[in-house]
């Protein structure tokens, strides 16, 4: 029996997507180019291509998750959190703060 992980208040959270979405579609498709871009270095190291073109590459994969990072942020606060705040779930907040803490290391 497989366990599922658990966050500290001891469930799972979910967030429901809907996947015809438009900005659900623009997730998906980000995490894919990000996904072709990192085959695509792969492919370089394979081919022992010069360690300058690398790491080029590299930074553009970091500059491709700070995106998606900051529009995931943004649907997070204007969805869950407003949400949540509405429903009196205030602790969202702390856990607000500290994600965006973890993001800006």
């Amino acid at each position: 029996m497989e366990k599922k992980e658990k966050s500290c208040c001891d469930c799972v959270k979910h967030k429901h997507r809907d996947v015809n979405s438009k900005e659900y579609k623009s997730m998906i498709r980000r995490l894919k180019l990000i996904e072709g871009q990192v085959r695509g270095i792969e492919k370089m190291v394979e081919e022992d291509r010069y360690c300058i073109d690398i790491l080029i590459q590299v930074s553009a994969i970091q500059s491709a998750l700070n995106a998606f990072n900051k529009e995931l942020l943004a649907q997070h606060i204007h969805g869950c959190v407003v949400d949540d705040i509405r429903n009196g779930k205030d602790e969202v907040v702390d856990e607000l703060v500290s994600a965006v803490q973890k993001l800006m290391k």
